[in-house]
């Protein structure tokens, strides 16, 4: 029986595979930034957030200490969140364009976001052994996902996990497999079922403010995969 995302939910917030992580993600909890010293961090592993009967998925790099750290939902209440939630709203899938925290009302429509770590981890770089601690989850979801049909990558460890998972679940790339850079895309196929798996450049501050990513080319990412959706 394929396991059903609130179940896996549960797991990745209970998990202590990582107990670095789990310190730290505790200590930014307890200490805190100046902005948000009122707030109640989550300070715990972050589930997967968005429509169980999603057609796309996105898998993202990490919480962010003092953004899904704090609040407990991916992408929400910081800097990349606020670039992704509005591409998502005009793309469709999100129900608005601002995600403050898990309260806010948005719901997103056909589309999870996900990540391939699944705690802050220092200096927002996961280790290889903490992202192969986490890729059972990713693993989990997509068997949770039998509607998918496409994967969008944000940063070339969210899109590399995003390969590896559909390799690992039988899935052939048509030709070469893609490298990473954005807009980069490749089909996989299993039988009968094919999935575009697609690369976007991180909506983090650092390529949002210096025009690495912008807002032109991140709609495009969106619009590319509800062309899929409709062809």
């Amino acid at each position: 029986m394929k396991p059903s995302l609130a179940s896996i939910d549960r797991r990745v917030v209970a998990c202590t595979h990582c107990p670095e992580l789990r310190a730290y993600c505790a200590d930014v909890a307890r200490e805190k930034k100046r902005a948000h010293a009122l707030d109640t961090y989550w300070g715990k592993p972050v589930p997967a957030f968005g429509d169980p009967a999603a057609r796309v998925l996105l898998v993202g790099l990490a919480p962010g200490a003092h953004g899904s750290n704090r609040t407990g939902r991916p992408f929400t209440g910081d800097a990349s969140g606020d670039f992704l939630f509005p591409a998502l709203h005009r793309a469709g899938f999100a129900s608005q364009p601002h995600a403050i925290d898990r309260n806010d009302g948005m719901v997103l429509r056909d589309c999870l976001i996900t990540a391939a770590a699944r705690c802050a981890p220092p200096g927002n770089k996961p280790t290889p052994q903490e992202l192969a601690n986490c890729f059972p989850y990713l693993l989990d979801e997509f068997d949770a996902l039998p509607n998918l049909r496409v994967v969008i990558g944000l940063g070339s460890i969210g899109f590399r996990a995003s390969l590896r998972m559909l390799e690992r679940r039988g899935f052939s790339f048509e030709g070469k497999k893609p490298a990473f850079g954005h807009a980069a895309e490749g089909i996989a196929r299993k039988g009968s079922r094919t999935i575009l798996a697609l690369a976007s450049y991180h909506p983090s501050r650092q390529n949002t403010n210096t025009g690495v990513l912008t807002a032109p080319m991140f709609d495009a990412i969106f619009a590319r995969a509800n062309e899929a959706l409709h062809a």
